[in-house]
């Protein structure tokens, strides 16, 4: 299953062309039971089947869920709530230049 999202993580920062924006070295690898996206050896974007999770300022995280456009991220029902992180659970409905906003701000993070 890890693939599918390393595949769709790696198909997403191709088609945005983060590489142009993010000056620091980026790199997407396997994570768990999905992949993430690491920024100078840094994890910073996760991609699971909770959904794509973007390491942000903590305000901006907690605009982001007020306004219901994101949700706390927990990897495990029970588990406790990442802090810094807005998860996205339907990423195909992020316009592409606010998904990319929200990349180049979580590579920002790190």
């Amino acid at each position: 299953m890890a693939k599918v999202y390393f595949q769709k993580l790696e198909n997403l920062v191709e088609k945005l062309n983060l590489e142009t924006d993010i000056a620091k070295e980026i790199e997407v690898k396997h994570f768990f039971n999905g992949a993430a996206l690491y920024v100078n050896q840094t994890i910073c974007v996760s991609w699971s089947p909770v959904g794509l999770a973007f390491k942000m300022p903590e305000r901006e995280v907690d605009k982001l869920i007020s306004k219901g456009k994101a949700i706390p991220l927990k990897y495990f029902p029970k588990g406790h709530v990442k802090k810094g992180y807005a998860l996205f659970t339907k990423p195909e409905d992020i316009n592409p230049n606010q998904c990319k906003r929200y990349f180049i701000t979580s590579a920002a993070q790190v």
